[in-house]
């Protein structure tokens, strides 16, 4: 068990929940955090005015007792439980998802969906074989016709590549057992199907009343309770590895160019993996650094726009299919939890809060708009959709970026990330990572949460006894070590279709 300190660079859902768990254990804690005001990462709560907005939109559901229980924990009554919906915005139309099988008939019409059945016999028929990209894993799921209508363009906005240079690994983390068949005998079969349903298909989840950085700010509490330390907007520019030691050092500098350094007996980054290699000290081989920087990102803007609340979606979010607007998925923050938007003020209408997501790169023309310019295109685009009626509806605007939001799945990451993870566990002891960016594994919060746990006991038992790699793209949470004859495992179907990928 380690004497000195465990720092951890980052304080989103990996990092706190190793944090704390650490802290639980008697062991000391520093988390340097690069944000200045909130923590918990891309599940933070940002707060404009009276409204509360979710970067990304958090759904809290997971089949691990052990991260349910840590939830609640935490947050006792004020995690909610909250009707899951959804719907998908495709040709001016809006189909519920799951989709509903004589919805979908007289919506697309009944030669479309005849062409669609048809395409999806011939891909079972003369399937792709050994398919590497997302548009030949897709169409031999679903048929090309229903891969062209409800996957592609909404795959192509959030991931800004072609589908067929987007990895297979991808489609089979988010879809895995989902297949046209599997759709149809949910819509047809419901009752039939309910214990099979996959995880797209909860009909409710949990969310914290206040938004998701509610959870994570009373995990911070919590560890500050226990003696931890958390330094905000503080970013880790170097980690120093003391060979002769066996410890470590990690810098940090501020806004202003202050430094700061802090020793530990190991280290815990959630940061980029990209970022991390570029730290080390000792420097990294010429491979490793040649392959975190092949390691691509997909950033994230949230245009937050209050509006008066005349006839709004009140699902969760709708999903964004028309190639003719940029707009890739809005969210209603009110269906959330009603507590994300204020109560109206004597005599005045109702208002909510709509998030309008768009994906980019950041450099490219849409992340280098003005907010004024972007402020203007989500209400033009909100107006082009229907979805608002009028101009006057606006209130009030906000505009949040979030850099590196997501690990792009193309055809190379699976090279770079075992190169790094090979340099690592060789020439770096005493250094663990987890979370989505700290494994470059495009994984949701609660896969954050265990990958953090499991490198947690870990650090305190002194020995890798759990693999953290292995909360895999199927969800197959390690109930014991990774050795002995106790190992159990509660296998969790964490399936998002293409038509809604979470965060």
């Amino acid at each position: 068990m380690p004497l000195e300190p465990v720092i951890i660079i980052g304080a989103g859902p990996a990092g706190l929940s190793a944090a704390l768990t650490l802290a639980e254990n008697g062991i000391p804690v520093t988390i340097i955090e690069s944000d200045p005001t909130y923590v918990g990462g891309i599940s933070r709560t940002v707060r404009h005015d009276k409204h509360l907005i979710d970067i990304g939109g958090h759904r809290f559901f997971s089949k691990s007792a052990e991260i349910e229980r840590l939830w609640r924990r935490i947050l006792g009554e004020d995690l909610l439980e909250r009707p899951r919906s959804s719907k998908i915005l495709y040709d001016g139309k809006q189909f519920s998802y799951p989709l509903r099988a004589l919805e979908v008939l007289r919506k697309v019409g009944y030669l479309q969906s005849a062409l669609c059945i048809a395409s999806y016999v011939k891909s079972q028929v003369f399937p792709v074989r050994n398919p590497k990209s997302f548009e030949d894993w897709v169409s031999n799921r679903f048929g090309q016709r229903l891969y062209r209508i409800f996957f592609k363009t909404y795959t192509e906005k959030v991931w800004g590549i072609p589908c067929h240079k987007i990895s297979a690994d991808w489609a089979a983390q988010r879809i895995n057992s989902l297949s046209l068949g599997v759709a149809i005998a949910n819509a047809l079969l419901p009752r039939h199907n309910q214990n099979n349903k996959v995880k797209t298909l909860v009909e409710s989840f949990r969310y914290p009343r206040r938004g998701p950085g509610m959870m994570w700010e009373a995990c911070a509490s919590k560890l500050l309770e226990l003696g931890g330390k958390l330094h905000m907007g503080q970013s880790a520019v170097r980690l120093i590895h003391n060979e002769a030691a066996g410890d470590w050092t990690v810098e940090a500098t501020d806004k202003v160019g202050n430094i700061f350094s802090y020793k530990g007996a190991a280290v815990l980054s959630t940061m980029p993996m990209g970022n991390l290699v570029a730290a080390l000290s000792p420097t990294a081989s010429d491979a490793a650094r040649a392959a975190a920087n092949g390691l691509n990102y997909r950033d994230f803007i949230t245009v937050s726009v209050v509006v008066e609340d005349r006839d709004i979606f009140q699902e969760n979010w709708l999903y964004i299919h028309d190639p003719g607007v940029r707009m890739g998925r809005i969210q209603n923050y009110k269906s959330w939890s009603p507590d994300m938007v204020p109560p109206p003020a004597a005599g005045e209408r109702p208002t909510t809060c709509l998030g309008v997501e768009y994906f980019c790169f950041k450099g490219d023309r849409l992340w280098e708009m003005a907010d004024s310019d972007l402020i203007q295109l989500a209400h033009a685009e909100l107006l082009k959709s229907g979805i608002i009626k009028s101009p006057s509806h606006f209130k009030a605007t906000y505009v949040n970026r979030v850099e590196k939001a997501y690990p792009v799945y193309d055809e190379s990451y699976i090279t770079h990330v075992k190169t790094i993870r090979e340099e690592i566990s060789a020439r770096y002891p005493g250094l663990h990572v987890a979370g989505r960016n700290g494994m470059h594994k495009y994984n949701n919060q609660d896969h954050a949460m265990m990958t953090g746990l499991l490198a947690a006991r870990n650090i305190i038992s002194g020995h890798d006894e759990w693999d953290v790699w292995r909360v895999n793209q199927d969800a197959e949470y390690i109930e014991g070590p990774t050795t002995g004859a106790s190992n159990l495992q509660a296998t969790r179907s964490l399936i998002a279709p293409p038509t809604s990928y979470s965060t």
